[in-house]
């Protein structure tokens, strides 16, 4: 069974599979799509580590330089509180950050420069992030199941049927504002790719562990020191291989090693129906786990619930995606691996405007500013609980800028 957070579909379909549309992501576009290379076949592995972290190029090209981390090419679009709208062509299909009151938040700050580690299947080449997405590691360590002919390795591109799901995780979390397919939630995020998951979508628990050890910038045997350490992880995943009845400890510890950095975990609860307290990471200490609701603000008939979530986020239902870029073709999706992405994008636009901030006291402004549910509570069985509210992304940003003075 898969253990990338997918959705209650058939079984052939058992990774978050929503409608694919063939049509290229950036077709109602007024500027052509650059050119992205897509390997045809498994990669070639690599033998060795890089010394930095280098940005994913746009274009074919043989190798990618090493450089160090640039700063953004092009300035972002003015964003104000009269014109807080992106005019990506996908952004109206977007119903999920209106859900979460996404412009109120754009007219507080359209865009944070801020380092998040997505922890998933890997990067995909996207113009969405261009020179904002980075290489940054890969944990899988069963050449088996790895799907590139070998384990560890500096290269953390995506391969097999599921990488999408990393993509569309970066994505939704960071995709520029460009008058060009989708509006992420922090076009100015910066995102170093981790890959933790296989290409059956499994992820073991030491890669899981590894991966978090490494994207906090903490040293792991055998892999090079990460140059860029990130201020959020995010999780759409939970780890396989493992009993189901409880965070274990070895993920436990790694999480309390990478929250005592200053490091903003954000985790999806899971899409079994069930209580998250027995997932790994979203039943642990120390993380911010996030339920799905649907297009109505309730919980999405999917997803997981307990005393271990801390709020809700829009997740979709089958007859309602989430609509998201790739360089596939648009993706609709649903799941709460798309619901946790819009806490991180809203978490690292509330860290960039408040920078002292512990991860506990942004997990606590996010908590106090979600909104209610209605009649109280996300579910008509009292102990379905979705945490404190839905996500609000005008309120979280508001009390971030006024709690600043």
């Amino acid at each position: 069974m898969l253990r990338l957070l997918r959705s209650l579909l058939p079984l052939s379909c058992a990774l978050l599979c929503g409608t694919l549309v063939p049509t290229p992501v950036r077709a109602a576009s007024a500027v052509p799509a650059t050119p992205v290379s897509q390997p045809a076949s498994p990669r070639a592995p690599l033998k060795a580590p890089l010394p930095e972290l280098s940005p994913l190029p746009t274009a074919p090209v043989k190798a990618p330089p090493l450089v160090p981390f640039p700063a953004p090419t092009t300035k972002p679009p003015s964003v104000t509180p009269q014109s807080a709208v992106p005019s990506d062509p996908l952004y109206f299909e977007q119903w999920y950050l209106g859900a979460i009151d996404m412009e109120a938040g754009w007219a507080v700050t359209p865009g944070q420069s801020i380092t998040v580690a997505v922890l998933d299947t890997g990067y995909v080449a996207d113009p969405e992030l261009g020179t904002r997405l980075f290489n940054g590691y890969d944990f899988v360590s069963d050449p088996r199941r790895s799907g590139d002919g070998d384990g560890r390795d500096p290269d953390a591109s995506g391969v097999g049927q599921f990488r999408y799901h990393g993509e569309g995780v970066a994505n939704i979390i960071a995709a520029a504002h460009d008058g060009r397919g989708m509006a992420g939630i922090n076009p100015l995020a910066r995102i170093v790719a981790v890959r933790v998951g296989g290409e059956d979508g499994m992820i073991a628990p030491q890669d899981l562990i590894d991966g978090l050890r490494w994207a906090a910038g903490l040293r792991v045997v055998g892999a090079p020191l990460n140059p860029h350490p990130a201020r959020l992880i995010n999780l759409s995943l939970y780890a396989d291989f493992i009993p189901l009845n409880g965070c274990d400890a070895g993920i436990q510890r790694a999480i309390d090693e990478v929250t005592a950095k200053g490091v903003l975990i954000v985790a999806g609860a899971a899409n079994d129906a069930a209580d998250s307290a027995g997932y790994s990471p979203a039943g642990c200490r120390g993380v911010l786990t996030v339920a799905a609701t649907n297009r109505a603000g309730r919980r999405a008939s999917y997803s997981n619930f307990g005393a271990s979530v801390a709020l809700a986020a829009p997740g979709g239902e089958p007859a309602d995606n989430l609509v998201f870029s790739a360089v596939e073709g648009v993706q609709r999706r649903n799941g709460t691996s798309f619901a946790a992405p819009q806490v991180t994008g809203v978490a690292s636009l509330v860290m960039g405007l408040r920078p002292r901030l512990t991860p506990a006291q942004v997990g606590d402004l996010l908590r106090r500013t979600a909104r209610p549910f209605a009649g109280g509570q996300c579910d008509p069985d009292p102990l379905r609980r979705c945490g404190t509210g839905l996500l609000d992304a005008g309120a979280a940003l508001a009390a971030a800028k006024l709690e600043k003075r």
